[in-house]
């Protein structure tokens, strides 16, 4: 199976090795290197991930992410930040990006995450139980989610947030496990992302955010209602 994946980076030499580089994993590799024309392929074309530069001629990849978001648009977004730059990455976790990696980064941590994203994305399709808990319904094989009746648009990530916490309903989550079922993958030491996911959650929740407890420096609890 080919896997369709959008790059949207203005370094040439980059975008020409990872093309030649994801051929041998099966994905098929567009890439954009204007953030205008790149914005107008993630809206009308037919991708599965999204490989997003900050940094990029037109409009930057953090304006991009939130006209994507605006229009509703779920793709799993993978956002390439400059090292060290967190409030870049904090900043495009909050517009709604999966996850993020910092340039210049290793070619085989790239193809480890897509492929995670890749797989999760599947994962998803194939785990058809429709769940319903604390007013949460949740439909994996629609990527449909209501609360109080209410749709929520979410992205890939925070569905599957959701999902693993409305599968351990009432019991503690912990900080790893949601990031191995949501991103594939443990926790870094300084690693905020699943922190944002989950503020990001509660923000898009009509009534009780509360309804997802922290647990303090151990994880999350969705109540049991």
């Amino acid at each position: 199976m080919t896997h369709s994946v959008l790059l949207i980076d203005d370094d040439h030499e980059m975008s020409a090795m990872l093309t030649e580089l994801f051929k041998r994993e099966a994905v098929e590799l567009t890439v954009v290197d204007d953030g205008v024309k790149g914005l107008d392929a993630a809206l009308n074309g037919d991708f599965e991930l999204i490989l997003l530069d900050v940094m990029l001629p037109g409009i930057d990849g953090m304006q991009l992410l939130q006209r994507l978001r605006q229009q509703h648009r779920d793709t799993a977004v993978l956002m390439l930040t400059a090292r060290g730059d967190d409030d870049d990455r904090v900043m495009g976790l909050e517009l709604g990006a999966d996850d993020y990696l910092p340039k210049p980064f290793n070619p085989r941590e790239l193809v480890a995450r897509v492929r995670a994203l890749l797989r999760r994305t599947a994962n998803t399709m194939m785990q058809n139980e429709v769940l319903t808990v604390s007013g949460f319904t949740l439909d994996p094989s629609k990527a449909e989610v209501t609360c109080d009746q209410q749709p929520l648009v979410m992205t890939p990530t925070e569905f599957d947030i959701l999902r693993c916490l409305m599968q351990q309903a009432g019991q503690m989550v912990s900080k790893d496990q949601l990031s191995v079922a949501a991103l594939g993958r443990k926790m870094g030491p300084f690693d905020r992302s699943l922190d944002v996911h989950i503020s990001n959650i509660r923000k898009k929740l009509p009534a009780n955010p509360e309804r997802i407890q922290t647990v303090r420096g151990r994880g999350y609890r969705l109540v049991n209602e």
